[in-house]
């Protein structure tokens, strides 16, 4: 029996460690996507003018932090690692902020294309650099809400030993009451509900264009709707990522090997699935962008310049 019981840990081992190798490839991988993207935006003039590739370059720049510090993370677990509490409060502020600066920005970018599609005449005038500025202020300040909520709540009811102590570092340790955990699910599951108004209204007013439009713009018109479905998708994908801890929490009360295997599928489907998703909607299916990434990836090689 002793002798099967080593056996299954170290099957389990060696699978958690082909997950951990696994999941380090992936997001090298795609940090250097994004890098590579974040470069051809800043050596692009005409990128820095436009709402929809700044908005583009900061999920670029949220997703590349997020997944830097997640993966930090779960090498760190996996290690049993423990941290001062310090420091643990300044990961998961800027974890939890950068949670929502994704969505957020995403659910801006279906606005920017409500705005350019059906009111094109104020198209100019809402989306300008000075507004595009103003907004990812606003984004930045919407996401910090939970996380000061949840912060606040923290440093009025630990103990002052508590900031001292050396821990794994996880968002579990800052829920300290079962209401306080509730507060956190409502605010989430508030702001889902927002942003999934906000697509859907976008959606159908796009729609009804769609089928108005004729010639070159019902195919403009098209392009964009489709544009909105894959952002819709990649939005629920990422909102659906705010559900997880509560599911994780419950599976951990039944099966800590189970709850290891759902925490792992957690990560790859709602964390690093979502932050390849804007490559491929801007970096690939944007024609301009499409010809810069070309152009700079053949080192200038690809005789047609991007235009603008």
């Amino acid at each position: 029996m002793a002798v099967n019981d080593t056996i299954n840990v170290g099957s389990s081992v060696r699978t958690f460690n082909f997950q951990v190798i696994l999941v380090q490839v992936l997001v090298c991988v795609f940090l250097c996507i994004n890098l590579f993207l974040i470069l051809t935006f800043f050596m692009k003039e005409y990128f820095h003018t436009v709402m929809r590739y700044i908005l583009f370059v900061v999920t670029l720049f949220s997703d590349s932090l997020f997944l830097i510090m997640t993966d930090t993370l779960l090498v760190l677990s996996f290690l049993n690692s423990t941290v001062q509490m310090w420091l643990c409060l300044i990961v998961y502020t800027v974890l939890s902020v950068y949670t929502f600066v994704t969505p957020l920005t995403l659910t801006v970018m279906v606005l920017e294309r409500y705005v350019a599609i059906c009111v094109p005449l104020r198209h100019a005038e809402l989306c300008n650099t000075q507004a595009t500025l103003h907004l990812i202020l606003i984004i930045h300040s919407l996401s910090s809400v939970p996380c000061i909520v949840t912060i606040s709540i923290f440093f009025a009811s630990a103990p002052r030993a508590f900031y001292t102590a050396g821990r794994v570092c996880s968002v579990e340790m800052f829920i300290l009451h079962t209401w306080q955990g509730h507060l956190r699910s409502a605010l989430s599951q508030f702001y889902f509900l927002v942003m999934c108004a906000v697509i859907v209204f976008c959606y159908i007013q796009i729609m009804k264009v769609a089928r108005a439009a004729s010639g070159e713009d019902k195919k403009l018109t098209w392009k964009g709707l489709r544009t909105v479905i894959l952002h819709a998708v990649q939005l629920l994908l990422c909102l659906l990522q705010l559900l997880c801890p509560f599911i994780e929490a419950a599976v951990l009360q039944v099966d800590a090997v189970l709850f290891v295997k759902v925490r792992y599928f957690n990560y790859v489907t709602f964390i690093l699935a979502p932050r390849c998703l804007s490559p491929l909607i801007y970096g690939l299916r944007d024609d301009l962008f499409f010809q810069a990434i070309r152009y700079y990836a053949l080192c200038g090689l690809y005789k047609k310049s991007p235009s603008g």
